[in-house]
């Protein structure tokens, strides 16, 4: 992997655009996976039942290659796409935004909604930040807690993120174990530094 780090939204954002009586309302979501894009979609229908439209559109992953688009019953490719296409635009990833629309009786045309759901995907991108994140490689590490100076120096050092952390009684001697999250930037460098650590055991999570 070339890649050191990728860009994604901040926070979540919300954006009107009103067009003929029609009201649209996008919602832009940080997202790690499809089941939280699932959650996503289930609490905006909730919260809006009346809809006549769903749309949305999202990209997972460094590679590009996980995506989908929705039109909800707009004519094909005047919804999914042009929300995906303000996505790429931005050059962002783990990103999803929903547009609801309200029907306002007129009829806007597949031009005209095109440019509605494009730009009210657009307003919703401009109202939150877009960070640079580092690209993790994530491992998971056992030791025994008299190691913790160590290990967290390290981590420390080379900008790792603690995901997760459990130190528990195993017979009768505390030891730990700690999910982080390594910077592609320090990858070969941690690797070296784990491995001269004293018994301490290294398993790389998929």
């Amino acid at each position: 992997m070339n890649k050191t780090c990728y860009y994604t939204i901040e926070n979540p954002s919300v954006a009107e655009f009103k067009e003929r009586g029609s009201k649209f309302i996008a919602y832009a979501y940080p997202i790690k996976d499809v089941g939280e894009f699932k959650l996503r979609l289930s609490e905006i229908k909730k919260e809006h039942p009346k809809a006549t439209h769903h749309c949305f559109a999202y990209r997972l992953g460094l590679d590009g290659n996980t995506y989908r688009v929705s039109d909800d019953g707009e004519p094909s490719g005047s919804a999914g796409k042009p929300i995906l296409g303000q996505i790429d635009s931005k050059q962002v990833t783990d990103v999803l935004i929903i547009v609801v629309r309200y029907f306002g009786g007129t009829q806007l045309g597949i031009p005209g909604l095109i440019t509605a759901y494009k730009t009210t995907a657009a307003f919703a991108l401009q109202t939150t930040a877009i960070i640079q994140k580092p690209v993790l490689h994530h491992y998971n590490l056992q030791f025994d807690y008299t190691q913790m100076n160590e290990v967290m120096m390290l981590v420390k050092q080379f900008d790792c993120v603690i995901e997760k952390q459990d130190p528990e009684s195993i017979r009768e001697q505390l030891f730990c174990s700690m999910n982080i999250g390594v910077p592609q930037s320090w990858l070969q460098e941690v690797e070296n530094k784990l491995n001269d650590l004293r018994a301490v055991e290294v398993k790389a999570i998929v």
